[in-house]
């Protein structure tokens, strides 16, 4: 038996370890082999991988993540300006809103808002300095947007798209320098409103497909023939459409004449047009779930424009994908996971404050289990939102562009927060669904649906996207081998093959060894950065990242080019990579936050909950992997002694809830982005109040219920009266009476909902 143990050994080695033999008997049929399986890339594909960059994804997807990397990305922070205008500027501009004004009878921002809104620079967040602009921080920029969507979903999607994927953003990064003086300034003064025209009615998810066309053409333009475009186009769902002066436009730019050169379709395209122009359509409006926001449509025909007007002048045509591929990938991380996270803050600063308010069976709603139930879930989403926000940003303003990362989190954060609101809605009832200027959840739970829809659908985000690009671009080795398979030069692809193939395999083998060792051994011998409680959750990570890099290997060669088809499955692969991103943040807001003992409930919920998932989600895709042999090869290393991942407990979310159900540090910690101003008569403001003075007044209401329970009190009777009674036999004075009904009449103001004469 040791013979052939030696024997067999000796092969291997000699098979592996001399180049010669190798190349003949290893390298040259399993590159040929390669070259059959590997997923073949489009052009817009290749665009995509190469415009996007690996970051903290790429730890995750590797089979050992680095956690210490994870910990010297820096707590995300403010300048002394940033937060100057925060204090003041957004300050002043909450005070300035009425949503229900704003949506039931204006349909519009009112003009005064408008206008500070221009003058103050909320346009010209992340417009240079030089030309007039903030130059915010990603971090900033998301933490404004989180705070105006507080309380305006229309004024806070107003705001965010000049800062996110358009004509600010893509002439800062390409513009010519003449472009930039003369449109940056304008953009950053509110001079100038712009808008992006990307999507139509043939291209909406997959914008590649756009099929509106800018034919290169010689025509008159300001008393001279200049070579141009002339530009037909249909666009779309384009927010701030109907009142833009200045129109950014996507199309296909063709050269049929071979005015510019030998190729006749060149590509996708940019450029900026002014809506003034000749042909140029805009004014009708969608209406957006009701919402105020201005998005409409706009259409040209035969419109010309001279080629100086392409973004980056002539030498950027065709170059129009790649530039919205990286400037999509930062907007996305920014803008929908920031009102997202603005929903959470909201539903748990009010939802928290209602249970506590809200009454029944002589009882606050807060201490019913059932409530609890789902309290906790809203406590929960909004820590793992926020964590979320802040992670995601920190990325951006280390100036990479993590275009999976981005996509991770518009998904499942705006995914959360549709799950938040619900929650909210439920605990809060009919609260929530009558509208009025009481009402602080009805306009953000009717919007959530459009953050879902918009930068990518997330059915197309999930099932195409972030295993799609993550597991070709975050995996160490097939991109480099997809690329050396389309190389023309045989013997140069096949050298450059053997050594990336040596590598791979042995990359294979540790994550398969990993991930049987940690799931037999409880991953207990697992590296973490950290002490204490929260270090078991490095450690589990650290075993399911192995498992995703594992099953990601075998999946890629059984199925090659086909396991982008198969979409149910890779989405289910790329939900294991989420949870883990997820999970990180949440790890590391902990960090940041000082390793605060009472935000250890939420992150033991939230971490119980990622690792469930992420679990779930592999056993979903073991479950349905084609090949069952495999299937059951693949169970049996990742989870030889099953799946014990079970997800969180009652006493998980009874205990949270219970510390969350009073003010507080932790509570201010994931509430911060609905924050209060003085003179603030809103509904939030209204119900935070109410909570505020019922819980002073806790001690007071003890001696009553303490007075009822030994009979010197009835047990039934409304507040007002026994309040009064409580008084006139000594068991609360005079000082605690006036307490309690001033807490009383806060607490009826606060559950009470708006009703009209007539609507």
């Amino acid at each position: 038996m040791m013979t052939l143990f030696i024997l067999a050994l000796l092969i291997i080695i000699v098979l592996f370890g001399v180049k010669n033999i190798r190349m003949q008997l290893v390298t040259r049929p399993v590159f040929s082999f390669f070259k059959k399986v590997l997923p073949p890339l489009s052009d817009t594909e290749k665009e995509a991988m190469e415009a996007g960059d690996v970051w903290w994804e790429g730890e995750l997807f590797r089979g050992k993540p680095n956690w210490e990397t994870l910990h010297s990305y820096g707590k995300p922070t403010l300048t002394s300006e940033e937060q100057a205008f925060l204090d003041n500027q957004v300050v002043t501009a909450l005070t300035m809103i009425d949503d229900y004004d704003i949506v039931q009878n204006r349909k519009d921002l009112p003009p005064e808002l408008w206008q500070y809104f221009k003058d103050e620079g909320f346009f010209a967040l992340i417009i240079p300095k030089q030309y007039g602009g903030k130059a915010f921080s990603a971090y900033a920029n998301s933490t404004i947007v989180s705070k105006l969507a507080s309380r305006s979903v229309s004024a806070a999607v107003t705001v965010m798209v000049p800062n996110s994927l358009g004509p600010g953003e893509l002439l800062t990064h390409y513009g010519t320098q003449e472009q930039r003086e003369h449109w940056l300034p304008k953009l950053a003064s509110g001079e100038a409103v712009p808008c992006f025209a990307l999507t139509g009615p043939e291209a909406g998810s997959d914008a590649g497909a756009i099929p509106d066309e800018g034919i290169v053409c010689r025509q008159e333009f300001e008393g001279e023939e200049v070579l141009g475009l002339k530009l037909n186009w249909d666009k779309r769902y384009i927010t701030l459409a109907p009142v833009a002066t200045v129109l950014g436009l996507a199309f296909q730019m063709r050269d049929p004449d071979a005015l510019l050169g030998d190729k006749e379709a060149l590509g996708i395209t940019c450029a900026l047009i002014p809506t003034d122009h000749a042909g140029v359509k805009i004014g009708r409006r969608h209406n957006p779930l009701n919402m105020a926001f201005m998005n409409g449509t706009t259409q040209g025909e035969d419109v010309f424009i001279p080629l100086d007007w392409i973004i980056g002048g002539p030498q950027y045509a065709g170059r129009g994908w790649r530039m919205l591929v990286e400037c999509l990938s930062a907007g996305r991380g920014i803008s929908l996971p920031a009102l997202a996270t603005a929903c959470g803050h909201t539903a748990t600063k009010t939802t928290t404050a209602y249970s506590y308010v809200r009454h029944q069976f002589g009882l606050s709603i807060g201490n019913f289990e059932g409530v609890q139930e789902a309290l906790a879930r809203i406590i929960a989403n909004t820590y793992q939102l926020e964590a979320a926000r802040r992670l995601t940003t920190t990325g951006i303003d280390l100036k990479v562009k993590p275009s999976v990362v981005t996509a991770i989190a518009k998904y499942h954060m705006t995914e959360m927060s549709r799950d938040v609101l619900n929650d909210a809605m439920d605990i809060q009832s009919g609260k929530g669904i009558q509208l009025g200027p009481k009402n602080y959840l009805g306009h953000p739970y009717m919007a959530n649906p459009i953050s879902i829809t918009v930068e990518g659908a997330n059915i197309l985000t999930r099932s195409l996207m972030i295993f799609g690009q993550g597991a070709t671009r975050c995996h160490p080795y097939v991109l480099a081998e997809m690329e050396t398979a389309a190389m023309d030069d045989n013997e140069a692809a096949l050298e450059r093959f053997d050594s990336l193939l040596l590598g791979h395999i042995g990359y294979a083998a540790r994550n398969a060894f990993s991930s049987v060792f940690c799931a037999l051994t409880a991953s207990r011998f697992n590296q973490t950065p950290v002490s204490g409680e929260t270090q078991q959750y490095y450690k589990d990570m650290s075993r399911l990242s192995s498992a995703l890099a594992f099953m990601t290997d075998v999946s890629m060669l059984i199925m090659g080019g086909d396991l982008k088809r198969k979409e149910m499955l890779s989405a289910r692969m790329g939900d294991v990579l989420s949870e883990l991103y997820l999970g990180s943040a949440t790890l590391k807001l902990f960090e940041d936050n000082g390793r605060q003992h009472d935000d250890l409930p939420a992150v033991r919920y939230v971490m119980a909950t990622r690792l469930h998932k992420a679990a779930k989600a592999l056993e979903g895709a073991l479950r349905n992997f084609p090949n069952r042999p495999v299937a059951w090869v693949m169970r049996a290393l990742i989870f030889p002694l099953g799946n014990h991942f079970n997800g969180v407990t009652d006493k998980m979310a009874i205990e949270l809830v219970q510390g969350m159900l009073k003010p507080g540090p932790a509570r201010d910690r994931i509430t911060f982005l609905c924050p209060e101003f003085e003179g603030d008569t809103s509904g939030i403001a209204e119900v935070e109040a109410a909570f505020i003075a019922q819980f002073n007044c806790k001690q007071i209401h003890k001696k009553i219920k303490t007075a009822q329970r030994s009979g010197a009190l009835p047990k039934k009777m409304s507040n007002l009266p026994l309040f009064q009674l409580a008084h006139e036999i000594h068991v609360i004075d005079a000082v605690e009476l006036e307490s309690v009904l001033a807490a009383d009449k806060l607490r009826l103001a606060a559950i009470n909902v708006d009703d009209f004469s007539s609507l």
